[in-house]
């Protein structure tokens, strides 16, 4: 057995030895193992089809994969078979990687613990009993776990980085319109976007690139200026300034994770970056992501309306948040797309004066899943979204041990290639 055929073949059997880790929705086991003899053909040929042939994928299920259920994470789309491949999933194919399966998310892709009434409590290889967070949390739990190189995940206000934070991996949500969205279940079309997640940052880059570009399947995909790539070059961080927004002490956060961030501040320094505390002024976190949680239920009444209707065909908690999102009326909505755009206004005045923020990804590290949420998961990762621009999240051992931290990188439109480069220079100084 080959290379690329005997990975594949380890990673299935990880896979079917956990079923009660409810990671994986569904696995295409006969294709994908066609596909890793035809990636170690083309190898052995001298003949690779780019840098991600023979990488190995976990699909989050709100993105269609021809043939399988495209359920959301929703009961009553179990029936729902996609026609076509999702854009992200169809480029990835196109170059050699190879599609395992879908993965468990948040019901709906509205919420950041990835319990999910249908398909089950995904774990996070972590620790046993946490959650991975959410809504990508399969995607952040196949990686972490082994089962697949990277991930697809969707990040409407922080749905990517967050698991990428509780599980210890890295993730990025994009600029607004570099990725297509052709073939998603939307959440909340305002906001969302399409992301890898991967061991490492540097493995993010090879996904987002087969992946971005326009797309005539998403009206609000747009074309990148070509310096969206810069930065891939080794460099250090001199010359660099990153901010670190005041408002983080507006946030409870747990103090391992700003333990974390100094680490974080330390090994940017280190890097050559000079760090400077940054008044965002405008940003109210808490009250700005309550705004976009309001956004989400509404926006997500419409794409869900078909399923309110029908008896079990999503939980009452889903049913009652879609409902109130439903119910909120003009008035209050109008405040709440205020509240978003008041905050990515200031998010981008920030940016006017340094090259990057850099800030904890979540307020806490991964927590038990029979604890209650708390409600401030996202009250540093929303920004972006709210913005538009990118962030990337990585991880931040400990040196405690233990679980790790996770600080994210946010910048200006189209520095994607920029920030994973800076994030890259940052993980290699807490690795030594």
């Amino acid at each position: 057995m080959k290379a690329i055929a005997r990975k594949v073949a380890d990673q299935l059997e990880r896979i079917a030895a956990r079923p009660e880790d409810a990671i994986f929705l569904r696995v295409d086991a006969d294709r994908a193992i066609a596909a890793a003899e035809a990636s170690d053909a083309r190898i052995a040929a001298g003949r690779p089809l780019g840098p991600l042939d023979g990488v190995t994928v976990a699909v989050k299920g709100n993105l269609a994969v021809a043939g399988a259920p495209w359920t959301a994470g929703i009961a009553g789309w179990r029936g729902r078979i996609a026609e076509r491949d999702a854009t992200a999933v169809a480029r990835l194919r196109a170059t050699g990687a190879i599609i395992l399966g879908e993965v468990n998310l948040h019901e709906g892709a509205l919420g950041a613990t990835t319990d999910n009434p249908t398909f089950g409590r995904c774990a996070n290889p972590l620790g046993a009993g946490l959650t991975p967070g959410g809504s990508s949390g399969g995607s952040g739990a196949a990686v972490a776990a082994g089962m697949a190189d990277v991930a697809l995940g969707t990040d409407t206000m922080g749905s990517v980085r967050i698991p990428a934070a509780y599980c210890g991996v890295a993730g990025i949500k994009p600029t607004a319109g570099l990725v297509g969205r052709g073939g998603l279940a939307y959440l909340a079309p305002t906001l969302d976007s399409v992301g890898p997640l991967a061991p490492s940052v540097a493995r993010l880059w090879p996904v987002l690139a087969a992946i971005a570009g326009p797309d005539v399947r998403d009206p609000d995909s747009l074309a990148a200026p070509a310096a969206w790539t810069e930065g891939q070059q080794p460099c250090d961080l001199s010359g660099l300034t990153f901010g670190v927004p005041r408002q983080i002490d507006d946030v409870d956060c747990e103090p391992a994770v700003l333990t974390a961030f100094a680490l974080a501040l330390e090994a940017a320094r280190a890097a050559g970056a000079e760090i400077v505390t940054v008044d965002v002024a405008g940003w109210e976190p808490g009250r700005a992501r309550r705004g976009g949680l309001l956004v989400s239920e509404a926006e997500g009444a419409v794409a869900m309306a078909a399923l309110m209707d029908v008896e079990d065909a999503i939980s009452a908690y889903l049913q009652g948040l879609l409902a109130y999102g439903r119910d909120a009326g003009a008035p209050r909505l109008v405040d709440a797309y205020a509240r978003m755009r008041a905050a990515g206004a200031a998010c981008h005045r920030a940016l006017a004066a340094v090259d990057a923020l850099i800030l904890p990804t979540a307020p806490q590290r991964a927590f038990p899943h029979d604890r209650p949420a708390p409600a401030n998961q996202a009250d540093l990762t929303a920004i972006a979204n709210f913005a538009g621009v990118p962030a990337v999240a990585l991880p931040v051992p400990l040196a405690e041990g233990g679980l790790p931290g996770s600080v994210q990188l946010v910048g200006k439109p189209w520095s994607d290639g920029s920030l994973l480069a800076w994030a890259e220079h940052i993980e290699a100084e807490l690795a030594t």
